[in-house]
Protein backbone atom coordinates (compact mmCIF):
# COMPACT_ATOMS: atom_id res chain seq x y z
CA UNK A 1 0.00 0.00 0.00
CA UNK A 2 0.98 3.25 -0.36
CA UNK A 3 1.34 6.21 1.83
CA UNK A 4 -1.98 8.08 0.63
CA UNK A 5 -3.83 4.68 0.69
CA UNK A 6 -2.71 3.79 4.69
CA UNK A 7 -3.34 7.71 5.99
CA UNK A 8 -6.90 6.92 4.17
CA UNK A 9 -7.71 3.57 5.31
CA UNK A 10 -6.49 5.47 9.18
CA UNK A 11 -8.68 7.84 8.40
CA UNK A 12 -11.88 5.86 7.53
CA UNK A 13 -11.02 3.88 10.59
CA UNK A 14 -11.48 6.88 12.62
CA UNK A 15 -14.63 7.73 11.10
CA UNK A 16 -16.15 4.21 11.25
CA UNK A 17 -15.07 3.58 14.98
CA UNK A 18 -16.61 7.19 16.45
CA UNK A 19 -19.89 6.48 14.22
CA UNK A 20 -19.86 3.47 15.96
CA UNK A 21 -19.15 4.58 19.20
CA UNK A 22 -21.99 7.57 18.69
CA UNK A 23 -20.65 9.92 20.98
CA UNK A 24 -19.46 12.54 18.79
CA UNK A 25 -22.17 13.64 16.23
CA UNK A 26 -21.60 11.82 12.67
CA UNK A 27 -21.91 15.15 10.52
CA UNK A 28 -18.72 16.68 13.03
CA UNK A 29 -17.20 13.48 12.79
CA UNK A 30 -17.14 13.52 9.20
CA UNK A 31 -16.41 17.26 8.95
CA UNK A 32 -13.21 16.99 11.26
CA UNK A 33 -12.24 13.90 8.79
CA UNK A 34 -12.65 16.02 5.67
CA UNK A 35 -10.28 18.56 7.31
CA UNK A 36 -7.64 15.87 8.26
CA UNK A 37 -7.59 14.95 4.82
CA UNK A 38 -7.08 18.44 3.31
CA UNK A 39 -4.26 18.59 5.80
CA UNK A 40 -2.43 15.80 4.23
CA UNK A 41 -3.36 16.28 1.07
CA UNK A 42 -5.46 13.54 0.61
CA UNK A 43 -8.36 15.81 -0.79
CA UNK A 44 -6.88 18.60 -3.48
CA UNK A 45 -7.91 22.06 -1.63
CA UNK A 46 -10.05 22.21 -5.60
CA UNK A 47 -12.07 19.54 -4.73
CA UNK A 48 -12.67 20.54 -0.56
CA UNK A 49 -16.15 21.80 -0.70
CA UNK A 50 -17.56 20.15 -3.64
CA UNK A 51 -20.00 17.61 -1.54
CA UNK A 52 -21.96 20.47 -0.29
CA UNK A 53 -22.66 21.50 -3.91
CA UNK A 54 -22.83 17.85 -5.94
CA UNK A 55 -26.37 16.90 -7.01
CA UNK A 56 -27.29 14.15 -4.41
CA UNK A 57 -26.68 16.68 -1.35
CA UNK A 58 -29.29 19.25 -3.24
CA UNK A 59 -31.52 16.96 -4.39
CA UNK A 60 -31.86 15.56 -0.36
CA UNK A 61 -31.79 19.07 0.98
CA UNK A 62 -35.15 20.11 -1.39
CA UNK A 63 -36.62 16.54 -0.88
CA UNK A 64 -36.70 17.25 2.93
CA UNK A 65 -38.35 20.74 2.52
CA UNK A 66 -41.06 18.62 -0.01
CA UNK A 67 -41.50 16.27 2.86
CA UNK A 68 -42.34 19.40 5.07
CA UNK A 69 -44.75 20.74 3.01
CA UNK A 70 -46.66 17.37 2.43
CA UNK A 71 -46.93 17.03 6.06
CA UNK A 72 -47.92 20.55 6.55
CA UNK A 73 -50.78 19.96 3.80
CA UNK A 74 -52.51 17.64 5.90
CA UNK A 75 -53.12 14.51 3.09
CA UNK A 76 -51.15 12.38 4.47
CA UNK A 77 -52.84 12.51 7.95
CA UNK A 78 -56.20 12.61 6.64
CA UNK A 79 -55.72 8.80 4.74
CA UNK A 80 -53.99 7.61 7.63
CA UNK A 81 -57.20 8.40 10.15
CA UNK A 82 -59.40 7.17 7.40
CA UNK A 83 -57.66 3.66 6.65
CA UNK A 84 -56.59 2.62 10.28
CA UNK A 85 -60.36 3.47 11.47
CA UNK A 86 -61.38 0.35 9.36
CA UNK A 87 -58.47 -1.72 10.58
CA UNK A 88 -59.98 -3.90 13.22
CA UNK A 89 -57.64 -6.59 14.00
CA UNK A 90 -53.82 -5.98 15.12
CA UNK A 91 -52.92 -7.79 11.97
CA UNK A 92 -55.06 -5.57 10.29
CA UNK A 93 -54.17 -2.67 11.75
CA UNK A 94 -50.37 -3.45 11.29
CA UNK A 95 -50.79 -4.57 7.59
CA UNK A 96 -52.75 -0.80 7.06
CA UNK A 97 -50.39 1.06 8.74
CA UNK A 98 -47.47 -0.73 7.27
CA UNK A 99 -48.81 -0.42 3.97
CA UNK A 100 -49.55 3.41 4.04
CA UNK A 101 -46.24 3.74 5.27
CA UNK A 102 -43.58 2.00 2.67
CA UNK A 103 -46.47 3.98 -0.07
CA UNK A 104 -45.52 7.24 1.53
CA UNK A 105 -41.73 6.87 2.22
CA UNK A 106 -41.66 6.07 -1.72
CA UNK A 107 -42.31 9.78 -2.01
CA UNK A 108 -41.15 11.32 0.74
CA UNK A 109 -38.55 11.32 3.57
CA UNK A 110 -39.10 8.21 5.34
CA UNK A 111 -38.69 10.23 8.82
CA UNK A 112 -41.25 12.33 8.00
CA UNK A 113 -43.40 9.59 6.68
CA UNK A 114 -42.82 7.92 10.26
CA UNK A 115 -43.50 11.60 12.74
CA UNK A 116 -46.87 11.70 10.78
CA UNK A 117 -47.99 8.30 10.87
CA UNK A 118 -46.79 7.33 14.50
CA UNK A 119 -49.50 9.87 16.22
CA UNK A 120 -52.36 8.28 14.26
CA UNK A 121 -50.58 4.72 15.67
CA UNK A 122 -50.48 5.33 18.99
CA UNK A 123 -53.87 6.91 19.44
CA UNK A 124 -55.34 3.44 17.67
CA UNK A 125 -53.31 1.36 20.24
CA UNK A 126 -54.81 4.09 23.28
CA UNK A 127 -58.28 3.14 21.85
CA UNK A 128 -57.72 -0.13 21.68
CA UNK A 129 -55.80 -0.49 25.11
CA UNK A 130 -52.94 -2.47 23.65
CA UNK A 131 -49.15 -1.28 23.78
CA UNK A 132 -48.06 0.35 21.17
CA UNK A 133 -44.75 -1.39 21.15
CA UNK A 134 -46.28 -4.35 19.10
CA UNK A 135 -47.30 -1.94 16.13
CA UNK A 136 -44.21 0.73 16.29
CA UNK A 137 -41.41 -1.14 15.23
CA UNK A 138 -43.46 -2.67 12.00
CA UNK A 139 -44.03 0.40 11.05
CA UNK A 140 -40.51 2.15 11.50
CA UNK A 141 -39.60 -1.12 9.39
CA UNK A 142 -42.30 -0.85 6.84
CA UNK A 143 -41.41 3.42 6.40
CA UNK A 144 -37.63 2.35 5.76
CA UNK A 145 -38.63 -0.46 2.80
CA UNK A 146 -41.08 2.36 0.91
CA UNK A 147 -37.63 4.09 0.83
CA UNK A 148 -36.15 1.33 -1.68
CA UNK A 149 -38.68 2.27 -4.16
CA UNK A 150 -38.30 5.28 -5.71
CA UNK A 151 -34.62 7.57 -6.62
CA UNK A 152 -35.84 9.85 -3.59
CA UNK A 153 -37.36 7.47 -1.29
CA UNK A 154 -33.90 7.12 0.47
CA UNK A 155 -31.18 9.17 0.50
CA UNK A 156 -28.57 5.80 -0.77
CA UNK A 157 -30.66 6.05 -3.13
CA UNK A 158 -29.91 9.63 -4.48
CA UNK A 159 -26.17 8.80 -3.74
CA UNK A 160 -26.55 5.55 -5.71
CA UNK A 161 -28.06 6.94 -8.68
CA UNK A 162 -25.43 10.35 -8.96
CA UNK A 163 -22.54 8.03 -8.60
CA UNK A 164 -23.51 6.07 -11.74
CA UNK A 165 -23.79 9.33 -13.48
CA UNK A 166 -20.50 10.38 -12.70
CA UNK A 167 -18.87 6.85 -13.37
CA UNK A 168 -20.60 5.76 -16.05
CA UNK A 169 -22.55 8.73 -17.15
CA UNK A 170 -26.17 7.87 -16.75
CA UNK A 171 -27.75 7.92 -13.60
CA UNK A 172 -30.82 6.20 -12.26
CA UNK A 173 -34.08 7.11 -13.42
CA UNK A 174 -36.81 8.02 -10.80
CA UNK A 175 -38.35 4.43 -10.92
CA UNK A 176 -35.60 2.00 -12.10
CA UNK A 177 -35.64 1.44 -7.67
CA UNK A 178 -39.21 0.25 -8.34
CA UNK A 179 -39.11 -3.68 -9.00
CA UNK A 180 -36.54 -4.75 -6.67
CA UNK A 181 -37.78 -1.70 -4.15
CA UNK A 182 -41.24 -2.91 -4.32
CA UNK A 183 -40.62 -7.03 -4.16
CA UNK A 184 -38.89 -5.90 -1.08
CA UNK A 185 -41.37 -4.07 0.29
CA UNK A 186 -44.43 -5.84 -0.07
CA UNK A 187 -42.44 -8.96 1.27
CA UNK A 188 -41.53 -6.94 4.47
CA UNK A 189 -44.37 -5.43 5.11
CA UNK A 190 -46.70 -8.95 5.07
CA UNK A 191 -43.91 -10.22 7.40
CA UNK A 192 -43.70 -7.63 9.87
CA UNK A 193 -47.88 -7.63 9.72
CA UNK A 194 -48.01 -11.75 9.84
CA UNK A 195 -45.24 -12.91 12.19
CA UNK A 196 -42.76 -10.02 13.24
CA UNK A 197 -44.42 -8.26 16.04
CA UNK A 198 -45.10 -11.89 17.62
CA UNK A 199 -41.13 -11.89 17.44
CA UNK A 200 -41.29 -9.18 20.26
CA UNK A 201 -40.59 -9.53 24.18
CA UNK A 202 -43.61 -10.13 25.69
CA UNK A 203 -43.04 -8.03 28.79
CA UNK A 204 -42.30 -4.68 26.15
CA UNK A 205 -45.52 -5.47 24.91
CA UNK A 206 -47.40 -5.35 28.14
CA UNK A 207 -46.52 -2.00 28.93
CA UNK A 208 -47.40 1.10 27.90
CA UNK A 209 -44.51 3.83 28.08
CA UNK A 210 -46.36 6.86 27.00
CA UNK A 211 -49.27 6.12 29.15
CA UNK A 212 -46.81 5.68 32.53
CA UNK A 213 -45.27 8.97 31.53
CA UNK A 214 -48.11 10.82 32.25
CA UNK A 215 -49.02 9.11 35.03
CA UNK A 216 -47.96 12.48 36.86
CA UNK A 217 -50.15 11.84 40.25
CA UNK A 218 -47.33 12.37 43.26
CA UNK A 219 -45.30 14.63 41.60
CA UNK A 220 -47.58 17.68 40.93
CA UNK A 221 -48.70 19.24 44.23
CA UNK A 222 -50.27 22.48 45.80
CA UNK A 223 -48.44 24.63 48.19
CA UNK A 224 -49.82 27.34 50.23
CA UNK A 225 -48.30 30.62 51.38
CA UNK A 226 -48.82 31.55 54.64
CA UNK A 227 -48.38 35.28 55.79
CA UNK A 228 -44.77 35.70 56.83
CA UNK A 229 -43.25 34.03 53.62
CA UNK A 230 -40.32 35.42 52.06
CA UNK A 231 -42.09 34.10 48.69
CA UNK A 232 -45.02 36.88 49.34
CA UNK A 233 -43.78 40.01 47.53
CA UNK A 234 -42.25 38.38 44.75
CA UNK A 235 -42.70 37.83 41.07
CA UNK A 236 -43.30 34.23 40.55
CA UNK A 237 -40.04 33.94 38.45
CA UNK A 238 -37.84 35.85 41.05
CA UNK A 239 -38.65 31.76 42.73
CA UNK A 240 -36.54 30.58 40.42
CA UNK A 241 -33.39 30.14 42.45
CA UNK A 242 -34.64 28.79 45.63
CA UNK A 243 -36.58 26.19 43.10
CA UNK A 244 -33.90 25.44 41.23
CA UNK A 245 -31.71 24.81 44.19
CA UNK A 246 -34.49 22.28 45.78
CA UNK A 247 -34.88 21.16 41.90
CA UNK A 248 -38.55 21.96 42.14
CA UNK A 249 -41.05 23.48 39.36
CA UNK A 250 -43.02 25.97 39.59
CA UNK A 251 -45.87 25.32 37.17
CA UNK A 252 -48.83 27.52 38.44
CA UNK A 253 -50.37 29.97 40.86
CA UNK A 254 -53.85 29.62 42.34
CA UNK A 255 -55.97 32.64 43.74
CA UNK A 256 -58.79 32.73 45.70
CA UNK A 257 -59.35 29.46 44.28
CA UNK A 258 -59.01 30.34 41.08
CA UNK A 259 -56.18 29.29 38.74
CA UNK A 260 -54.32 32.09 37.28
CA UNK A 261 -53.68 31.87 33.44
CA UNK A 262 -50.61 30.28 31.91
CA UNK A 263 -47.69 29.83 34.79
CA UNK A 264 -48.29 33.30 36.08
CA UNK A 265 -44.69 34.13 36.07
CA UNK A 266 -44.93 37.97 36.13
CA UNK A 267 -47.15 37.95 38.89
CA UNK A 268 -46.46 39.06 42.91
CA UNK A 269 -47.22 36.35 45.28
CA UNK A 270 -49.70 37.24 48.14
CA UNK A 271 -50.66 36.22 51.32
CA UNK A 272 -52.79 33.19 50.98
CA UNK A 273 -51.63 32.14 47.23
CA UNK A 274 -50.66 28.44 46.35
CA UNK A 275 -47.74 27.80 44.48
CA UNK A 276 -48.04 24.67 41.82
CA UNK A 277 -45.16 22.60 41.51
CA UNK A 278 -43.89 19.82 40.34
CA UNK A 279 -41.11 17.69 42.55
CA UNK A 280 -40.18 14.37 44.16
CA UNK A 281 -41.27 14.33 47.98
CA UNK A 282 -37.59 15.00 49.57
CA UNK A 283 -37.39 17.70 47.06
CA UNK A 284 -40.57 19.15 47.55
CA UNK A 285 -40.14 19.50 51.63
CA UNK A 286 -37.18 21.37 51.03
CA UNK A 287 -38.72 23.76 49.17
CA UNK A 288 -41.30 24.45 51.53
CA UNK A 289 -38.95 24.83 54.02
CA UNK A 290 -36.68 27.29 52.01
CA UNK A 291 -39.77 29.24 51.60
CA UNK A 292 -41.52 28.55 54.25
CA UNK A 293 -44.49 27.17 52.90
CA UNK A 294 -47.30 24.95 53.51
CA UNK A 295 -48.52 21.86 52.30
CA UNK A 296 -52.47 22.57 50.72
CA UNK A 297 -54.92 19.73 50.50
CA UNK A 298 -57.35 19.80 47.55
CA UNK A 299 -59.93 17.91 46.72
CA UNK A 300 -60.96 15.10 44.76
CA UNK A 301 -62.61 16.56 41.90
CA UNK A 302 -59.25 19.25 41.23
CA UNK A 303 -56.25 18.85 39.48
CA UNK A 304 -53.77 21.26 40.19
CA UNK A 305 -52.62 20.60 35.95
CA UNK A 306 -56.39 21.80 35.46
CA UNK A 307 -56.56 24.86 33.71
CA UNK A 308 -58.28 26.05 29.85
CA UNK A 309 -54.97 27.38 28.23
CA UNK A 310 -52.72 24.60 29.97
CA UNK A 311 -51.94 21.43 28.33
CA UNK A 312 -49.93 18.57 28.33
CA UNK A 313 -47.64 17.92 25.30
CA UNK A 314 -45.88 14.09 24.61
CA UNK A 315 -42.69 14.90 22.05
CA UNK A 316 -40.12 12.53 20.91
CA UNK A 317 -36.35 13.96 20.51
CA UNK A 318 -35.34 12.70 16.95
CA UNK A 319 -31.60 13.12 15.74
CA UNK A 320 -30.29 16.30 15.57
CA UNK A 321 -32.83 17.87 17.03
CA UNK A 322 -32.13 21.23 19.13
CA UNK A 323 -32.89 19.38 22.19
CA UNK A 324 -31.00 16.57 21.74
CA UNK A 325 -27.99 16.42 24.06
CA UNK A 326 -28.93 19.75 26.16
CA UNK A 327 -31.16 20.11 29.25
CA UNK A 328 -33.73 22.01 30.26
CA UNK A 329 -32.01 24.23 32.59
CA UNK A 330 -29.83 25.06 29.64
CA UNK A 331 -32.68 25.52 26.86
CA UNK A 332 -34.16 27.65 29.52
CA UNK A 333 -37.64 26.13 28.97
CA UNK A 334 -39.54 27.73 32.00
CA UNK A 335 -37.30 30.62 32.25
CA UNK A 336 -37.83 32.00 28.64
CA UNK A 337 -40.79 29.56 27.15
CA UNK A 338 -43.42 29.30 30.36
CA UNK A 339 -42.98 25.29 29.29
CA UNK A 340 -42.12 23.07 31.96
CA UNK A 341 -40.05 19.48 31.24
CA UNK A 342 -42.20 17.25 33.68
CA UNK A 343 -40.51 13.83 32.78
CA UNK A 344 -38.85 11.76 30.36
CA UNK A 345 -39.02 8.35 28.93
CA UNK A 346 -35.72 6.64 27.83
CA UNK A 347 -35.84 2.94 26.68
CA UNK A 348 -39.25 2.22 28.81
CA UNK A 349 -37.47 4.12 31.75
CA UNK A 350 -39.29 7.12 33.38
CA UNK A 351 -37.31 9.94 34.55
CA UNK A 352 -38.64 12.51 37.20
CA UNK A 353 -36.13 13.03 40.10
CA UNK A 354 -33.99 16.18 38.87
CA UNK A 355 -35.01 15.61 35.74
CA UNK A 356 -34.45 19.07 34.69
CA UNK A 357 -30.32 18.66 35.01
CA UNK A 358 -31.34 15.40 32.97
CA UNK A 359 -29.26 15.40 29.34
CA UNK A 360 -31.48 14.49 26.58
CA UNK A 361 -31.14 12.17 24.16
CA UNK A 362 -32.26 10.97 20.77
CA UNK A 363 -35.43 8.96 21.11
CA UNK A 364 -36.60 10.66 24.51
CA UNK A 365 -40.11 11.24 24.83
CA UNK A 366 -40.89 14.29 26.95
CA UNK A 367 -43.43 15.61 28.68
CA UNK A 368 -44.15 19.20 28.76
CA UNK A 369 -46.34 21.53 30.40
CA UNK A 370 -47.30 24.88 29.12
CA UNK A 371 -50.13 27.07 27.51
CA UNK A 372 -51.74 25.23 24.80
CA UNK A 373 -50.73 27.97 21.86
CA UNK A 374 -47.01 27.68 23.11
CA UNK A 375 -46.62 24.18 22.94
CA UNK A 376 -46.75 23.34 18.83
CA UNK A 377 -44.22 26.31 18.44
CA UNK A 378 -41.99 25.15 21.61
CA UNK A 379 -42.16 21.61 20.06
CA UNK A 380 -41.10 22.87 16.30
CA UNK A 381 -37.93 25.53 18.34
CA UNK A 382 -37.20 22.03 19.96
CA UNK A 383 -36.76 19.95 16.97
CA UNK A 384 -39.13 17.37 18.43
CA UNK A 385 -42.45 15.47 17.26
CA UNK A 386 -45.55 15.22 19.11
CA UNK A 387 -46.90 11.77 20.08
CA UNK A 388 -50.38 13.12 19.51
CA UNK A 389 -52.85 14.45 16.87
CA UNK A 390 -52.12 18.36 17.31
CA UNK A 391 -54.02 20.84 15.42
CA UNK A 392 -51.90 23.30 14.98
CA UNK A 393 -51.78 26.64 12.38
CA UNK A 394 -49.22 24.59 10.52
CA UNK A 395 -52.15 22.28 8.89
CA UNK A 396 -53.60 23.62 6.02
CA UNK A 397 -55.88 20.79 5.15
CA UNK A 398 -57.55 23.22 2.57
CA UNK A 399 -53.97 23.01 0.34
CA UNK A 400 -53.51 19.60 0.36
CA UNK A 401 -54.65 18.56 -2.78
CA UNK A 402 -52.58 21.72 -4.30
CA UNK A 403 -49.39 20.66 -2.79
CA UNK A 404 -49.70 16.67 -3.98
CA UNK A 405 -50.34 17.99 -7.09
CA UNK A 406 -47.35 20.80 -7.58
CA UNK A 407 -45.31 17.35 -6.38
CA UNK A 408 -46.76 14.87 -8.65
CA UNK A 409 -45.93 17.38 -11.47
CA UNK A 410 -42.61 17.68 -10.33
CA UNK A 411 -41.88 13.89 -10.25
CA UNK A 412 -43.44 13.45 -13.70
CA UNK A 413 -42.01 16.31 -15.85
CA UNK A 414 -38.03 14.62 -13.98
CA UNK A 415 -39.32 11.16 -15.06
CA UNK A 416 -39.67 11.64 -18.59
CA UNK A 417 -36.51 13.83 -18.79
CA UNK A 418 -38.60 16.94 -19.17
CA UNK A 419 -36.62 18.80 -16.56
CA UNK A 420 -33.43 18.23 -14.49
CA UNK A 421 -34.86 16.60 -11.22
CA UNK A 422 -33.02 19.07 -8.38
CA UNK A 423 -34.71 21.78 -10.54
CA UNK A 424 -38.20 20.67 -10.70
CA UNK A 425 -38.02 20.14 -6.65
CA UNK A 426 -36.78 23.20 -6.60
CA UNK A 427 -39.80 24.50 -8.40
CA UNK A 428 -41.99 22.64 -5.87
CA UNK A 429 -40.22 24.32 -2.84
CA UNK A 430 -40.70 27.71 -4.12
CA UNK A 431 -44.28 27.52 -5.03
CA UNK A 432 -44.82 25.57 -1.74
CA UNK A 433 -43.67 29.02 -0.06
CA UNK A 434 -45.04 31.05 -2.39
CA UNK A 435 -48.50 29.53 -1.71
CA UNK A 436 -48.00 29.68 2.51
CA UNK A 437 -47.61 25.73 2.52
CA UNK A 438 -43.82 25.68 3.85
CA UNK A 439 -43.73 29.06 5.50
CA UNK A 440 -40.48 31.06 4.84
CA UNK A 441 -39.29 30.82 8.04
CA UNK A 442 -39.23 27.20 8.58
CA UNK A 443 -37.69 26.37 5.30
CA UNK A 444 -34.34 25.74 6.59
CA UNK A 445 -35.71 24.02 9.77
CA UNK A 446 -37.20 21.42 7.41
CA UNK A 447 -33.84 20.52 6.51
CA UNK A 448 -31.43 17.97 8.59
CA UNK A 449 -28.17 20.00 8.43
CA UNK A 450 -26.66 17.24 10.09
CA UNK A 451 -27.24 14.75 7.26
CA UNK A 452 -25.90 17.53 4.61
CA UNK A 453 -22.85 17.98 6.33
CA UNK A 454 -22.28 14.16 6.93
CA UNK A 455 -23.05 13.93 2.98
CA UNK A 456 -20.80 17.40 2.15
CA UNK A 457 -18.22 16.14 3.75
CA UNK A 458 -17.68 12.26 2.74
CA UNK A 459 -18.31 12.75 -0.60
CA UNK A 460 -14.64 14.28 -1.23
CA UNK A 461 -13.49 11.60 0.99
CA UNK A 462 -15.26 8.91 -1.16
CA UNK A 463 -13.58 10.48 -3.50
CA UNK A 464 -9.99 9.96 -2.78
CA UNK A 465 -10.40 6.50 -1.75
CA UNK A 466 -11.53 5.75 -5.15
CA UNK A 467 -8.52 8.12 -6.70
CA UNK A 468 -5.67 6.54 -4.16
CA UNK A 469 -6.90 3.08 -5.35
CA UNK A 470 -7.79 2.32 -2.05
CA UNK A 471 -11.19 1.19 -3.67
CA UNK A 472 -9.23 -1.24 -5.81
CA UNK A 473 -7.79 -2.65 -2.74
CA UNK A 474 -10.92 -3.32 -1.07
CA UNK A 475 -12.52 -4.78 -4.10
CA UNK A 476 -9.40 -6.72 -4.71
CA UNK A 477 -9.95 -8.50 -1.01
CA UNK A 478 -14.02 -9.26 -1.67
CA UNK A 479 -13.02 -11.01 -4.60
CA UNK A 480 -10.00 -12.91 -3.15
CA UNK A 481 -12.33 -14.28 -0.41
CA UNK A 482 -14.85 -15.39 -2.78
CA UNK A 483 -12.16 -16.69 -5.68
CA UNK A 484 -13.63 -19.41 -7.32
CA UNK A 485 -17.03 -18.74 -6.99
CA UNK A 486 -20.23 -17.09 -9.38
CA UNK A 487 -20.28 -13.50 -9.39
CA UNK A 488 -24.04 -13.85 -7.63
CA UNK A 489 -21.73 -15.38 -4.59
CA UNK A 490 -20.12 -11.79 -4.08
CA UNK A 491 -23.23 -10.29 -4.65
CA UNK A 492 -24.69 -11.82 -1.81
CA UNK A 493 -21.15 -10.88 0.21
CA UNK A 494 -21.59 -7.57 -0.57
CA UNK A 495 -24.97 -7.19 0.28
CA UNK A 496 -24.59 -8.79 3.81
CA UNK A 497 -21.08 -6.50 4.47
CA UNK A 498 -22.72 -3.27 3.50
CA UNK A 499 -25.84 -4.21 5.32
CA UNK A 500 -23.55 -4.97 8.96
CA UNK A 501 -22.44 -1.50 8.29
CA UNK A 502 -25.50 0.10 7.56
CA UNK A 503 -26.46 -1.72 11.03
CA UNK A 504 -24.00 0.24 13.20
CA UNK A 505 -23.47 3.47 11.03
CA UNK A 506 -25.20 6.20 9.01
CA UNK A 507 -26.97 4.79 5.76
CA UNK A 508 -25.73 7.92 3.99
CA UNK A 509 -21.96 7.28 4.85
CA UNK A 510 -22.84 3.70 4.09
CA UNK A 511 -23.79 4.02 0.69
CA UNK A 512 -20.50 6.92 -0.11
CA UNK A 513 -18.01 4.67 0.77
CA UNK A 514 -19.65 1.10 -0.97
CA UNK A 515 -20.34 2.69 -4.22
CA UNK A 516 -17.03 2.63 -5.73
CA UNK A 517 -16.28 -0.29 -4.04
CA UNK A 518 -18.89 -2.33 -6.06
CA UNK A 519 -18.27 -0.68 -9.54
CA UNK A 520 -14.62 -2.23 -8.74
CA UNK A 521 -15.69 -5.22 -7.96
CA UNK A 522 -17.37 -5.25 -10.90
CA UNK A 523 -14.77 -4.31 -13.41
CA UNK A 524 -13.07 -7.12 -11.87
CA UNK A 525 -15.32 -9.64 -12.60
CA UNK A 526 -15.86 -8.21 -15.95
CA UNK A 527 -19.45 -7.97 -15.37
CA UNK A 528 -21.66 -4.96 -15.18
CA UNK A 529 -21.68 -2.63 -12.61
CA UNK A 530 -25.48 -2.31 -11.92
CA UNK A 531 -26.50 -4.98 -10.12
CA UNK A 532 -23.80 -4.26 -7.63
CA UNK A 533 -25.24 -0.69 -7.31
CA UNK A 534 -28.81 -1.65 -6.91
CA UNK A 535 -27.02 -4.16 -4.07
CA UNK A 536 -25.21 -1.18 -2.14
CA UNK A 537 -28.85 0.42 -2.60
CA UNK A 538 -31.09 -1.90 -1.09
CA UNK A 539 -28.49 -2.80 1.44
CA UNK A 540 -27.06 0.21 2.77
CA UNK A 541 -31.20 1.47 3.65
CA UNK A 542 -32.02 -1.97 4.97
CA UNK A 543 -30.70 -1.31 9.18
CA UNK A 544 -33.31 -3.51 10.82
CA UNK A 545 -30.72 -4.96 13.90
CA UNK A 546 -29.93 -1.65 16.08
CA UNK A 547 -31.78 1.36 16.78
CA UNK A 548 -28.69 3.23 15.75
CA UNK A 549 -28.85 2.48 12.13
CA UNK A 550 -31.15 4.02 11.05
CA UNK A 551 -32.87 7.35 12.38
CA UNK A 552 -36.62 5.89 12.20
CA UNK A 553 -35.43 2.88 14.71
CA UNK A 554 -34.16 5.92 17.16
CA UNK A 555 -37.13 7.72 17.00
CA UNK A 556 -39.38 4.97 17.73
CA UNK A 557 -37.27 3.57 20.92
CA UNK A 558 -38.54 6.05 23.56
CA UNK A 559 -42.53 5.80 22.86
CA UNK A 560 -42.50 2.20 22.20
CA UNK A 561 -40.16 1.18 25.30
CA UNK A 562 -37.91 -1.07 23.29
CA UNK A 563 -34.36 -2.25 24.50
CA UNK A 564 -31.42 -2.13 22.19
CA UNK A 565 -31.44 -5.73 22.03
CA UNK A 566 -35.29 -5.91 21.14
CA UNK A 567 -34.65 -4.46 17.29
CA UNK A 568 -32.48 -7.66 15.88
CA UNK A 569 -35.44 -9.82 16.87
CA UNK A 570 -37.60 -9.06 14.25
CA UNK A 571 -35.12 -7.48 12.09
CA UNK A 572 -32.62 -10.70 11.59
CA UNK A 573 -35.61 -12.73 9.67
CA UNK A 574 -36.13 -9.33 7.70
CA UNK A 575 -32.66 -8.72 6.72
CA UNK A 576 -32.38 -12.27 5.73
CA UNK A 577 -36.05 -11.86 3.47
CA UNK A 578 -34.43 -8.68 1.73
CA UNK A 579 -31.18 -10.85 0.94
CA UNK A 580 -33.69 -13.81 -0.49
CA UNK A 581 -35.65 -11.79 -2.11
CA UNK A 582 -33.81 -8.73 -3.63
CA UNK A 583 -30.56 -10.63 -5.00
CA UNK A 584 -32.91 -12.67 -7.30
CA UNK A 585 -34.74 -9.74 -8.63
CA UNK A 586 -31.75 -7.34 -9.20
CA UNK A 587 -30.24 -10.54 -11.16
CA UNK A 588 -33.18 -10.45 -13.30
CA UNK A 589 -33.93 -6.84 -13.48
CA UNK A 590 -30.06 -5.71 -13.68
CA UNK A 591 -28.73 -9.02 -15.46
CA UNK A 592 -24.73 -9.42 -14.79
Amino acid sequence: MTTDQILLFELLSFVFVFLIWGRWRYDLVAFVALIAALLLGLVPKEEAFSGFGHPATIIIALVLIVSKGLSNSGAIELIAKQVSRYAVSLQSHIAAMAGIAATLSAVMNNVAALAMLMPVDIQAAAKAKRSPSLTLMPLSFASILGGLITLIGTPPNIIIAEFRQSSQGESFGMFDFAPVGLACAVVGVLFVALAGWRLLPKDRVSHDSAQELLDVSGYIAELHVPEGSPAIGKRVRDLDESADESDVAIIGLVRRGKRLPGQARLTEVRDGDILVVDAAPEAMDKFVGALKLDYSSKGKDTSPLSSEDMALWEVVVPEGARADGRTAQSLQLQYRHGVTLLGVSRQGKQFRERVRHLEIEEGDVLLLYGANDMLAEISIWLGTFPLAGRSTDLIQRHKAWLAVGLFTAAIATASFGMVYLPVALAVVVISYILFNIVQARHVYDSIEWPVIVLLGSMIPIGGALESTGGTALIADGITSLSAGYSPVVVLVLLMVITMTLSDVMNNTATAVIAAPIAVDIANRLGVSADPFLMTVAVAASCAFLTPIGHKNNTLIMGPGGYRFGDYWRMGLPLEILVIIVSIPMILWVWPL
